[in-house]
Parts: C-alpha cells; sequence; structure tokens
C-alpha cells in the first residue's frame, strides 16, 4: 500500500499531469482537499473509489484515514492544489506517515504562480531586468513568517516576486513594496488563475489596490516587478547566431565551427 500525494494543479482540470491521472485512477482511496481541487478531476477515479473531502478535516483526521488505508492494504491517491512543494501541508503529512512506516511517492503539479504568469502571458525572468522570481506570503494564521524574511528585503533585490495567500492584505503588501520598487512599479493580480471565472487585473504598485476594488479576499495571486511590463530588455543570447552550444554550434567566419 502507498499514499501517493499528486499536485493537482492551480485549477483547470485539464492541467493535472499525465501521471497524476493515471495514479488516480488506480487508487481505491482518493483524499482531496475539496476547496481548491476541482471536482472534474475525481473522474479520473475508479468505479466504486472511497472519496473523501479533507476541507472540514484536521490532521489527526486526516492521518486516521490514511493509517486506516494501510491497514486495508488500500492504495491512497492525495490531492493538493497547485504544487506540493509550497504551502501544501504536505510536510507534516509526510512526517506522520514515516513514523508510522507507511509508504509514499510524490508527483509534481503545475504551481499557481506558472498559471498566473501564462494568464499574463508574461515570462518571469528577462535578460537585464530580472532573474529570479522569489515565491512568498505574508504572515498568516496559519504560519507566521520567519524571521529574515519580508518582502521589504525581498523587493530590496530588484527580483520578480509573487505573493502568496496575501490578497486580504493588499494595502500592506503595497506599501511595503513601494519602498523598494517605486509607485510605478507593474504590477498584477490573477483571481483564481486557469478556473473559468478567472480575473485579471493589471496595474502598478501605485495603482493596483484601486484598480482590483472589492470583493477578492482569497484565491488570488499578487505579481510584481519591472519584469512584468519590460519592452526594451535584451535578448537572450540563447538563440543568438554566434551562441556556441552543443546542438546548435556557432557560425564563425562564415562556417560552422562544428557538426
Amino acid at each position: 500500500m502507498t499514499v501517493h500525494f499528486i499536485g493537482a494543479g492551480p485549477g483547470a482540470a485539464d492541467l493535472l499531469t499525465l501521471r497524476g491521472r493515471d495514479l488516480i485512477a488506480r487508487c481505491p482511496v482518493c483524499l482531496y482537499a475539496g476547496s481548491l481541487v476541482p471536482e472534474e478531476i475525481l473522474a479520473h477515479c475508479p468505479a466504486g473509489a472511497r472519496i473523501v473531502n479533507t476541507a472540514p478535516l484536521d490532521l489527526d483526521a486526516i492521518t486516521a484515514l490514511l493509517v486506516a488505508a494501510h491497514g486495508q492494504g488500500r492504495d491512497v491517491a492525495r490531492l493538493h492544489s497547485g504544487d506540493l512543494s509550497v504551502w501544501s501541508a504536505m510536510g507534516e503529512q509526510l512526517r506522520r506517515l514515516r513514523a508510522a512506516g507507511i509508504p509514499y511517492t510524490v508527483t509534481p503539479g503545475v504551481p499557481s504562480f506558472a498559471a498566473a504568469a501564462a494568464a499574463l502571458g508574461a515570462e518571469l525572468t528577462l535578460p537585464g531586468v530580472a532573474q529570479s522570481v522569489v515565491l512568498t506570503r505574508t504572515s498568516g494564521r496559519a504560519s507566521p513568517m520567519p524571521e529574515g524574511e519580508s518582502l521589504v528585503r525581498f523587493a530590496a533585490t530588484g527580483a520578480t516576486l509573487a505573493i502568496h495567500l496575501s490578497i486580504h492584505k493588499l494595502a500592506q503588501v503595497t506599501a511595503d513594496l513601494i519602498t523598494a520598487y517605486g509607485a510605478d512599479c507593474p504590477a498584477a493580480v490573477v483571481y483564481r488563475a486557469s478556473w473559468p471565472d478567472e480575473r485579471i487585473v493589471r496595474a502598478t504598485l501605485g495603482t493596483i489596490e484601486a484598480a482590483l476594488g472589492e470583493g477578492v479576499e482569497r484565491t488570488a495571486l499578487i505579481l510584481v516587478g519591472p519584469a512584468l511590463a519590460a519592452e526594451g530588455f535584451a535578448e537572450s543570447c540563447l538563440y543568438a547566431p554566434d551562441y556556441d552550444r552543443r546542438f546548435r554550434p556557432a557560425i564563425a567566419s562564415g562556417r560552422r565551427t562544428g557538426d
């Protein structure tokens, strides 16, 4: 018996990976985070599968379900939204499974920041503008930020920031970031990226709060940084004709330097 942790993607049911789909299809038990995982993904569960929405359950109750499935020799598909590597609460579940001697696997999913960038039609790393993306959040009831991790410090790098779980603190976020980026720095909010009711708001740090208006209190990502609206950036050397690389040797003095 194995517990298969599966990143179910940002929302659109067809952004589930093939590996994730196939694992779901062969597991007789499926535990899913119903607040964010679309029910269309549950259509991949086999007939007669036990399907449990874990949204109203605490960690002890979820662990008890996993232990019970293990005792019955039944594989479990454990679905979380987005990708499991960030803010999935997978870590504490894995720790309990290790303590109980229950095997598990982890299948990555499409993360929400990637879906948001796709919705914006944006590359978050542009030559000479930004070469780093910081995935971060503000302190919340579930998880305070560690000392040393702050928006002000991250902003000082000039990187593109993808700020999760913080839309309800948009005023604080913009106030913190304006000191480093300036009020004219490009900013965007993507609400429910890839869902049918996706909404995109583009503005600047100085205007994003007014542009967004009221009503968006969760399930939205804030993106900030010069790369969101840069136009005069240099082209990458990757596709330059004189850039020598293994699969496309450079052309020098009118002839190829290799095959």
